[in-house]
């Protein structure tokens, strides 16, 4: 008994694997359902058609659950067919037993399907902004899809599970710019979209290792991580310009090659409305170069930078609705196509407000006139600037400059439109080999005050003489106290234990008590007082040294000795003064010498370039208005010549001067011949010569011309000049 058992249950066995296997792999053939299962679909979806040939009943043993296989059926959507390779009907083995059969899921596998094929199918569906997509955007590009549809009763739709893969597709961005070779896996079911192993590429950038998903519930999530090789250039970086055209340096020069990876986060409401996204990238930018449109200039930078370039730069970005936005870099540049340096940047911002660190080397030449600092090309200095900016403000809060032994330091400036409207510090200390040159230290609390043991002037006339429209100190209103125990001057002349008291408003003096020492007993006084009644302030200065206020004017070029003594009525944008010098020389003019060789007075050239002119005085009076500078009149008078002369310059620089010029002798002969009481008298005695010359020059700065007219007779003006000089000699 147990034999036959035994070997009945061995048979049974054998019986159940081998059905088994053939239904696993060949199956069984039959056509009872098909009309079933194409009846089904049609039921729901009248616009499907589906016809069936050869179905075969097979068994899954992967899934334990019994199948219909058919392949290459016809299956039509509104007159388009569908390229179907396979289709897979799994039913529930318990509905068949009870001769109702039911579906449980249909899986579907494409053939090849070309987009143009697609295009027809999705033309005659619900339009949708993703069919748009598909027809306007895409073009070429091959499909290959798996589709399993799950069923509730009576073949009601369920749920689904879509795969596939796209190749070879190209992708329309803009009529200039396409993304070709795109392809994907792609897997999505009623609440998750996934796409895997996205690659593409484009003029110069190259997409891979992408990956996307799609998360729908009560919200939509979407996140991406991809790599990008950049590698754009002349022959590509016109297709991009368009996507920059508010950054000024992205141009036809633009050179970048970079490796990127990238990543995003973003979620939508149910009206599609972003709620939250964070996008990030990090990677190494391993060569980027910039030309400027219009090169960069900087009153310190004694050249322009026109170009900047980048390499072996590792990059950062993060940039989210969290308002943590930062973008980090560190690695070498270069300006003009010269030697690296090192930089890092870093930079939080939010809308319109950054905060940036900056640590770097800086090569250029640099000069900072008003301390008569200069760094040499290739000499390295480091800087390091803190700084906020939101709109027209920018907010230094540290800014620490070194070079060797130099070292400045700045806390906390606030710009305002391009206003300074406060300051906290500004440490100075420089050198000139071993020689110290700037030692001094700048608060700014309730009143300025500036102190210090060494100040280098000797460029400071240059620097206030320079024309600017802006006056940065408009909104500063506050005490000075200046306290500096020495400075150097222009011709190295020296000022010891300078000390000043003033007040300014509105980004001008209007009050000031000052006093310097020059030594052997020579001093600079300088004092304004103010006139708010009459809105007029008065300037007044003495020195006992001329030369180290007038260094910057080559008017008086090669004067020497002298006291100065300097008067002007200030009122608004005008100005009326009075400049008197006394006792001083001229030596080694150049316009003078040229004007006396000119005018053919041999002697007193030669008198000029040797021990030099002497004069009593000169006396100048100016008028100023809005920049264009009148001279009223400049007389001067010595023993071996004397000067009229009158003129004005525009503030472009054009000047034009006239004059006479008549040396002493002749002018005191003629003189001695004037009654007491009477008009004048025209010499007329053959042989007495020329009086002197009447000149003119005109021209731009280092190109004046002038010309030269003897002259036989003096102007009434120039005689009751002389006649005054006359008067006070005496």
């Amino acid at each position: 008994m147990r034999k036959i058992f035994f070997t009945t249950s061995i048979i049974l066995i054998f019986l159940l694997v081998s059905l088994t296997l053939v239904l696993s792999t060949i199956g069984f053939e039959t056509d009872r359902f098909n009309k079933f299962i194409s009846n089904k679909i049609t039921e729901n979806n009248k616009n499907i058609s589906l016809k069936l040939e050869k179905i075969k009943f097979k068994f899954d043993i992967r899934d334990i659950n019994l199948f219909l296989e058919t392949n290459n059926p016809k299956l039509i959507y509104k007159d388009s067919k569908i390229p179907v390779d396979n289709v897979k009907a799994y039913l529930d083995f318990i509905s068949l037993v009870k001769s109702k059969p039911k579906i449980d899921k249909i899986n579907i596998s494409s053939k090849e399907i070309n987009i143009d094929q697609l295009k027809k199918i999705i033309i005659k569906t619900k339009p949708s902004n993703l069919n748009s997509l598909v027809i306007n955007k895409i073009k070429n590009g091959k499909l290959f899809i798996n589709l399993e549809m799950y069923f509730k009763e009576n073949l009601n739709f369920g749920d689904f599970i879509l795969r596939g893969e796209i190749k070879e597709a190209d992708i329309i961005i803009r009529n200039d710019l396409n993304l070709t070779n795109v392809s994907f896996n792609f897997f999505a079911d009623s609440s998750d979209i996934l796409i895997k192993n996205i690659s593409s590429k484009t003029q110069g950038i190259l997409i891979k290792n992408g990956n996307l998903s799609i998360k729908r519930n009560d919200e939509i999530n979407i996140k991406s991580d991809f790599s990008t090789e950049i590698k754009i250039n002349k022959r590509n970086i016109v297709n991009y310009l368009s996507f920059f055209e508010n950054i000024k340096f992205v141009n036809e020069e633009l050179n970048i090659s970079a490796n990127l990876d990238n990543f995003l986060d973003i979620t939508f409401d149910k009206t599609f409305k972003v709620t939250n996204y964070v996008y990030t990238n990090k990677g190494k930018v391993n060569e980027l170069f910039f030309e400027f449109d219009k090169s960069f200039k900087n009153s310190f930078l004694k050249d322009e930078i026109h170009s900047l370039s980048f390499k072996d730069s590792d990059l950062n970005i993060r940039y989210s609705s969290d308002k943590k936005n930062n973008i980090s870099a560190s690695g070498s540049y270069s300006a003009n196509n010269k030697d690296f340096y090192y930089y890092d940047f870093k930079n939080n911002f939010f809308k319109e407000i950054s905060n940036i660190d900056l640590d770097f080397e800086f090569a250029q030449k640099l000069s900072i006139d008003f301390i008569n600092y200069e760094k040499e090309e290739n000499k390295i200095a480091k800087i390091f600037l803190k700084v906020s900016t939101k709109k027209d403000k920018i907010d230094i809060k540290e800014l620490q400059y070194k070079e060797n032994k130099n070292l400045i330091e700045v806390e906390k400036i606030e710009i305002n439109k391009k206003n300074l409207t406060s300051l906290k510090k500004i440490k100075v200390k420089t050198f000139e080999k071993k020689d110290l040159k700037n030692d001094f230290t700048l608060d700014f609390g309730k009143k300025i005050t500036i102190s210090g043991n060494k100040y280098d002037a000797k460029n400071l006339n240059k620097y206030l003489n320079q024309k600017t429209k802006n006056n940065m100190l408009k909104k500063i209103s506050k005490e000075i106290h200046i306290d500096l125990k020495n400075i150097d001057t222009p011709l190295s002349k020296k000022l010891m234990n300078f000390r000043l008291l003033g007040v300014i408003e509105k980004g001008k003096f209007v009050k000031i008590s000052s006093k310097g020492d020059f030594g052997d007993n020579k001093f600079l006084d300088i004092s304004m007082k103010n006139d708010k009644k009459n809105k007029r302030k008065y300037l007044e200065v003495y020195s006992d040294l001329p030369q180290p206020l007038l260094s910057e004017y080559s008017f008086f070029k090669g004067l020497t000795e002298g006291v100065l003594i300097f008067s002007s009525i200030i009122e608004d944008n005008t100005s009326s003064s009075k400049l008197i010098i006394e006792n001083f020389k001229v030596v080694n003019a150049p316009g003078v010498v040229k004007l006396l060789s000119l005018a053919d007075f041999g002697g007193l050239a030669d008198l000029a370039e040797g021990e030099g002119l002497s004069f009593e005085k000169m006396e100048i009076k100016i008028n100023n208005n809005k920049g264009f500078l009148k001279l009223n009149e400049l007389y001067a008078v010595g023993p071996s010549v004397s000067v009229l002369m009158e003129g004005y310059k525009e503030e472009s620089g054009l000047t034009s001067l006239k004059g006479t010029l008549v040396p002493a002798k002749n002018l005191n002969k003629f003189l001695s011949k004037i009654p007491v009481i009477g008009k004048i008298i025209i010499p007329e005695e053959v042989g007495e010569g020329l009086f002197g010359v009447s000149f003119k020059m005109k021209g731009m700065p280092g190109k004046m011309k002038t010309t030269i007219n003897p002259i036989k007779t003096l102007t009434p003006r120039f005689i009751t000049k002389a006649l005054e000089k006359s008067k006070e000699s005496k």
